[in-house]
């Protein structure tokens, strides 16, 4: 107040001694004057606070040099039961990965980051053995016994196979002449075809065929191969196969396209991990990202803008380097640029939110959250506030893979309508081409 009543005071003697005597301006003069003065306030108040966000950040870099200087490291890590860990570097910013062993699946994040504080983010995850029985493998009034990386099926007495997917038929056929049976010619045997079993009951003959064949209409010494893909195509108890099914002599087998292997049941697909087995073929700058049916190399560069730098500050992160005072243009560009890549089926049902992101500690009064860019990304996405600090990117109608999606979303932190940053995050969805 002492200090608008100054400025009041200032500017109604500069004008006076300015006009040769004239009479202070009038009220709506000094409003609009105020209002500039105002402004100015404000963009100072806004440049005082970023040089102080600034400032916090170098110290704590500073803070956090000066321990590495000491060996400062994250406490080591156990490795679940029934797991394996990749990673053996304990230094704030680096991540280790934990990958089950076949038959089990993990329960909690995959991986945990060591940070500046020398404490692992998240929590220790586990290894659980695979229900094999949850897919419910077994058809036709199977009972599923899940077992160690396996499982058996026990079948009503009219079914047979594996997953009880092969109908029990059998021939019976009255014969008056005995002998005729006895003698009747030899049949040509191959994959697909094969003799029927026969026996005498009180002068009558009963045929029965192996599981998998049944008789071939009226000639009781023939069996013939049931195709079971065509017969169980569209059952009650759904598609013998996920993905397509071979008819074999006798049953049939499961396949799945390149980049799948087919699961302990045989009638599922598995997306194979080719970047935690190793099978990708990229460079040491790059980064493996799994997607489903295969794997993608990505390098995150950081902007080039001509106004500002910036420098990498993890592998994922790139953040903008303190503006010089001279610098205008400099406080408009983003203060950080995360890139996050995700990997999703074909399909995939919508709305569904597809990622998050927050202010933690918030500077300003209000965080703005808006969605960048035209073309694609309006039609497929949204923005959405899920609470005052948190927007998230919501999927608006389904993707028809195989297909890559770009999206970025900003965050803005203002104070009195005044912008104190700016944050943008990319995130990239790889779609399969399947929706399995």
């Amino acid at each position: 107040m002492i200090l608008t009543q100054a400025v009041i005071v200032f500017l109604c003697l500069g004008l006076i001694h300015t006009g040769f005597g004239q009479d202070c301006p009038s009220r709506q003069e000094m409003q609009s004057s105020l209002k500039q003065v105002q402004k100015l306030l404000s963009t100072h108040e806004s440049t005082y606070l970023q040089s102080l966000r600034t400032l916090r950040k170098r110290l704590n870099l500073l803070q956090s040099t000066a321990v590495l200087a000491n060996n400062g490291t994250c406490p080591k890590l156990d490795t679940p039961a029934n797991s394996r860990k990749l990673g053996r570097v304990m230094s704030p910013g680096h991540e280790v990965y934990f990958i089950c062993d076949a038959g089990y699946e993990l329960v909690g994040t995959e991986s945990r980051v060591c940070q500046e504080s020398f404490t692992w983010s998240g929590h220790q995850p586990t290894c659980r053995d695979i229900n094999e029985c949850a897919s419910g493998p077994c058809l036709n009034g199977g009972t599923c016994v899940d077992e160690v990386n396996q499982f058996s099926c026990k079948c009503p007495k009219s079914w047979v196979g594996t997953s009880c997917q092969s109908p029990v038929i059998s021939g019976f056929v009255a014969m008056t002449n005995t002998s005729a049976v006895l003698s009747a010619p030899s049949v040509t045997v191959g994959l697909f075809v094969r003799p029927s079993r026969c026996t005498q009951v009180q002068g009558s003959t009963h045929c029965t065929c192996d599981a998998g064949y049944t008789i071939s209409g009226r000639d009781s010494t023939t069996c013939t191969d049931i195709d079971e893909c065509e017969l169980f195509h569209t059952g009650q108890a759904g598609r013998l196969c996920l993905h397509s099914c071979i008819n074999t002599p006798g049953g049939y087998r499961c396949s799945c396209p390149t980049g799948y292997n087919v699961t302990r049941d045989g009638r599922n697909c598995k997306d194979i991990d080719e970047c935690a087995t190793r099978q990708s073929n990229c460079t040491r700058d790059q980064m493996c990202i799994n997607t489903y049916g295969g794997f993608q190399c990505v390098h995150v560069e950081c902007p080039r803008l001509r106004n500002s730098t910036y420098s990498k500050t993890s592998p994922l992160r790139c953040e903008r380097n303190p503006c010089s005072v001279d610098n205008k243009m400099c406080p408009q560009a983003p203060n950080s640029i995360s890139h996050h890549f995700l990997s999703v089926v074909s399909n995939l049902s919508a709305p569904r939110t597809m990622f998050r992101v927050s202010a933690l500690r918030p500077i300003g009064d209000t965080l703005r959250f808006s969605l960048l860019g035209r073309g694609q990304a309006r039609r497929h996405f949204t923005v959405q506030r899920s609470d005052r600090q948190t927007g998230q990117l919501v999927l608006v109608s389904p993707v028809q893979g195989p297909a890559v999606l770009e999206a970025e979303v900003e965050m803005t932190e203002l104070d009195k309508r005044v912008q104190l940053a700016r944050y943008i995050t990319k995130v990239t969805m790889f779609i399969s081409q399947y929706e399995f």
